[in-house]
């Protein structure tokens, strides 16, 4: 009977955990704190193991920050 009631006591710690992550992970989205924290995470992960990766990531932030240039609008 203690082996079943170890299993369980597992079973819902695992739950509870997962209930807490994704709590966590709500929160942090409703924030807005979780885009910049995952991006520079994936960067270094990328620079890690892929070499072109962070040529190209690079590349990705520098069209992100360009500009459009907005027209002036002279009734034409």
């Amino acid at each position: 009977m203690s082996d079943v009631l170890g299993v369980v006591g597992a079973l819902v710690a695992i739950a509870l955990v997962m209930v807490g992550l994704a709590w966590a992970a709500r929160s942090a989205r409703r924030r807005g704190v979780a885009g910049s924290a995952i991006a520079g995470a994936m960067a270094a992960y990328d620079e890690a193991f892929h070499s072109t990766a962070h040529d190209t990531y690079v590349e990705v932030q520098a069209q992100a920050d360009r500009k459009v240039p907005v027209h002036a609008s002279d009734g034409e």
